[in-house]
């Protein structure tokens, strides 16, 4: 007999495009597709951004 404890398998990985913070004291990144400018400012320390590639979860 199997039991279920409401555990799911984890979404797949998948390589995301975003922008991280180039501030060194600053952990912020974002998605690419969740921002609205062309190259926006870190929204908690308002540093630079630049573009980058991590492995996340997928969203549907």
């Amino acid at each position: 007999m199997a039991y279920y404890n409401g555990k799911k398998e984890p979404p797949p990985q998948v390589e995301t495009n975003i922008w991280s913070c180039t501030s060194d004291d600053c952990t912020g990144w974002m998605r690419e597709n969740f921002t609205f400018e062309q190259t926006p400012t870190c929204p908690m320390c308002k540093a630079d951004m630049k573009q980058e590639v991590k492995t996340l979860p997928q969203i549907q």
